[in-house]
């Protein structure tokens, strides 16, 4: 069993922080969670999917209309992960804990399982980020090489071209080959020991799994056919992997950005659990409303680890209290001014681990 550790005594930046960030909304009486305005966000964004799977699936529009269509839905299930799931999934949704539950099965209805991504992603990559072996999340072996730490083949060579194609894919395989793995073997992660299912998440996984496959193939096989089906099946999901794979790499696997190991760890150099998240973590283009709106504050990735139970909406806010804090502490904090940038940045992270330099 791999282990890493953080130094807990010494934690006074995080403290420090905090407590300005708890004073903000303490003084201007807001709510923490999402409110109103993220509410019809949300609703804005399930809606339009909905419209473009009906005009998709029951009005079986040209091919020259379709394919804008489901390359737009593919995005638009992607945005609804950002945003709706996502949140859900931290308690940062809303208010009431009922709403975020609700909110967290959105992933169901992309078939996911919610369960695995909670553990998955609140428990091993927001507490172990950026560390081999712990964040799943960095760990794509043997097709990737994203750490100095991991395996180097001839072909990770290739990866800085090849990476478009693997994060196309994606997505089917977290539906249809990493939670079926998890499901039977009991492990979430490499690192991790078997666990039983409650009952009730057995039902809903098979429930989930069966909703996935009626409503994204059955019942478009038989309203436009098998082929046209498979096309657009594939241009979806290839869409959603890889929007939703850039914006996660782009908040740790880039230039700028610490890797650990827990096999190479100094103990007498443990850094506290803030500063760790702070190295190892990356913003791009906050100042963009547009991909704020559209990523759900993922482009706020800083604030986002410091601060997961905080939504989104407030993270331009919360931002100003981090930089200020890194400032006084002398702490590098990583941004990136665009998308673009940033996707150079990781490019030539995957080009370097991929030669071995």
């Amino acid at each position: 069993m791999l282990k890493f550790t953080f130094d807990n005594n010494q934690n006074a930046f995080f403290k420090d922080l905090k407590v300005k960030v708890d004073r903000y909304f303490s003084e201007t009486k807001i709510d923490p969670a999402g409110n109103g305005r993220l509410y019809l966000k949300g609703a804005i964004q399930i809606f339009s999917a909905a419209v473009l799977y009906t005009v998709l699936v029951f009005f079986t529009p040209p091919s020259f209309v379709a394919i804008p269509l489901c390359l737009l839905l593919g995005l638009n299930l992607g945005v609804i992960g950002f945003n709706v799931m996502h949140e859900g999934g931290h308690q940062s949704f809303s208010r009431y804990s009922w709403i975020n539950k609700a909110s967290a099965y959105a992933l169901n209805m992309l078939g996911g399982i919610s369960y695995f991504w909670k553990i998955k992603h609140n428990i091993n990559h927001h507490t172990f980020t950026n560390i081999d072996g712990m964040d799943s999340d960095i760990d794509a072996k043997p097709f990737m090489r994203m750490h100095e730490d991991q395996p180097r083949y001839w072909f990770h060579r290739f990866q800085h071209i090849y990476w478009f194609f693997l994060y196309g894919i994606s997505y089917i395989a977290w539906v249809f080959y990493e939670d079926f793995e998890k499901y039977f073997s009991g492990r979430h992660s490499a690192n991790s020991t078997p666990k039983k299912l409650d009952w009730k998440e057995h039902v809903i996984f098979w429930f989930t799994k069966a909703m996935f496959v009626a409503a994204y193939i059955v019942v478009p096989v038989i309203m436009v056919g098998w082929l046209p089906a498979l096309i657009g099946f594939l241009i979806i999901t290839f869409v959603t992997g890889l929007s939703i794979s850039i914006v996660f790499q782009l908040a740790h696997v880039v230039e700028h950005t610490q890797f650990h190991s827990p096999n190479r760890q100094d103990i007498n150099s443990r850094q506290e659990w803030a500063i760790h998240q702070l190295n190892s973590t990356a913003n791009f283009a906050t100042g963009s409303r547009t991909l704020h709106w559209l990523l759900g504050g993922l482009n706020f990735q800083i604030e986002h680890h410091l601060f997961p139970r905080i939504s989104h909406i407030h993270y331009p806010q919360v931002s100003r209290f981090v930089k200020e804090a890194c400032r006084e502490s002398n702490i590098a904090y990583i941004e990136y001014t665009s998308m673009l940038k940033a996707i150079g940045s990781h490019l030539m992270h995957l080009k370097r681990l991929g030669r071995g330099e």
